[in-house]
């Protein structure tokens, strides 16, 4: 092989090479399938350029020797492991019994790989292993042809964007075309130019990564328009949420609400009844995320449809489980509500199946349980009222199990002695300032390297 040659296998191996590892990198950056076919196709491509590009350059001796001694390993390792990667980057493009049809190849490929690498590593030779190599990469390549160039079966069995699958039929065909010239014209002593193999392969590739381009460009459109969607989610979420604290003269109030996704399960409402009297009520939820924001909107509704009973926290509870009863399919709700007349000097609780109630007084602090069952589980439940009477000093704190269920590194969860030692803490403090401190010591328990793993909701109430 002459000078010539030899630049000529440098050259095309670099165009293989260096664009393959490109588009490694670019999918590592990315997710879904056309990021993961784009990958292999790029690994596929990296590995066709090595040969020829190692070949040369141990030919013209510009190499050390070492690297010289690991050539015919990196061709022999390239020619048998390519069938497996091709089988990879097809198998992100297809559904199916094609794609079990596909993994049959893959298995079968390694197999034979790694007895060919085995073989020429102990013997020097691979014998006719090869052979059953380049058999089993035709088997693929003819029935992808076949795929590709049925419109019926590419729409049963190939997962692409309408009208993609006539690139890649244009591409398969335009390879397999090019493959039958080359081995039909060598009998008759014709010899064509390398160069129309790696034109050939050229676009096969091209068309392999166009395709698995424009996979990845609308599966990165859908998540933009999920996080567009999820955004307006959100802004709807925190409309329905109370803007400001209730403003009476004989009660301090601070609330935070902070989901663990754009969109949450816990929700809070303020009642307002009239100048002295107001009800909490807080609610949880199970699940995360949009479906269970849409509960959480559908509890608003429902409360708005149930003033007329604010002043009775049971009743309350059984109304809203009526209501949502029939609508939360394999969810489930706990709520609190608690009824705060001022005048009175009195308080109305009741829960379904919610943490219980926390009421600090004296430097005491106790738990307050007044629990039914959870929404949705019985069609009537009952829901029994604890009356308390309310002192000034008092400070009553309802929250969802997101604040007490953080686990630290050694998986103690926050519970219900590490909250009562932050209260117990901020005892002197303002209602705003122990909540904002709750959260910060929440952080502070849960390991840095784990993110929020439920919706946090804190409601704290001075009586002043």
């Amino acid at each position: 092989m002459n000078l010539r040659d030899e630049v000529g296998g440098i050259m095309v191996g670099m165009a293989f090479l260096l664009p393959g590892l490109a588009g490694c990198v670019i999918a590592a950056m990315r997710r879904g399938r056309g990021a993961r076919a784009l990958m292999w196709l790029g690994l596929w491509s990296a590995m066709y350029g090595a040969r020829p590009l190692a070949d040369s350059l141990a030919a013209l001796g510009v190499m050390p020797k070492w690297f010289q001694a690991v050539v015919p390993y990196v061709d022999k390792v390239s020619g048998y492991m390519i069938i497996v990667v091709a089988s990879l980057a097809t198998l992100e493009l297809s559904v199916g019994k094609f794609r079990v049809w596909i993994k049959t190849v893959l298995v079968a490929g390694l197999a034979i790989g790694v007895t060919g690498i085995a073989k020429f590593v102990v013997t020097g030779s691979s014998g006719r292993v090869i052979v059953y190599n380049q058999l089993l990469a035709t088997c693929l390549l003819l029935m992808l042809l076949i795929v590709v160039v049925v419109p019926k079966l590419s729409r049963k069995y190939l997962v692409l964007p309408a009208g993609d699958h006539r690139v890649l039929a244009v591409g398969t065909l335009v390879f397999v075309i090019e493959a039958l010239w080359v081995n039909a014209s060598r009998p008759f002593g014709y010899k064509t130019s390398s160069l129309w193999d790696a034109a050939g392969f050229a676009v096969l590739l091209l068309s392999f990564a166009y395709v698995a381009l424009q996979m990845m460009f609308a599966n990165e459109r859908r998540l933009l328009s999920i996080e567009s969607e999820l955004a307006i989610a959100r802004e709807i979420q925190n409309s329905i949420l109370p803007s400001s604290s209730p403003e009476m003269e004989n009660l301090r109030v601070s609330a935070a609400y902070r989901p663990m996704t754009a969109v949450a399960g816990d929700f809070y409402e303020f009642v307002p009844i009239d100048q002295n009297r107001v009800g909490f009520l807080v609610a949880d939820v199970s699940g995360h995320g949009v479906p269970a924001a849409l509960i959480a909107g559908m509890i608003k509704v429902a409360m708005k449809s149930i003033l007329s009973c604010a002043e009775q926290p049971g009743e309350v509870l059984r109304e809203l489980n009526r209501i949502l009863s029939g609508q939360l399919r394999d969810q489930f709700v706990t709520a609190a509500y608690l009824l705060m007349d001022t005048q009175k000097g009195k308080a109305l609780y009741s829960a379904a199946g919610h943490p219980p109630l926390v009421r600090w007084r004296a430097g005491k602090l106790e738990r307050i349980e007044s629990n039914g069952i959870v929404f949705g589980m019985v069609a009537e439940p009952e829901y029994p009222v604890r009356e308390m009477d309310i002192y000034a000093g008092d400070r009553f704190v309802l929250y969802t199990d997101g604040v007490t269920e953080p686990e630290n590194a050694r998986g103690e969860a926050f519970g219900d002695g590490k909250l009562e030692q932050v209260i117990n803490s901020n005892q002197t403090r303002s209602s705003s300032v122990l909540v904002d401190q709750l959260l910060v010591e929440i952080q502070r328990w849960r390991p840095a390297s784990m993110s929020q793993q439920d919706d946090i909701t804190v409601i704290v109430i001075d009586v002043v």
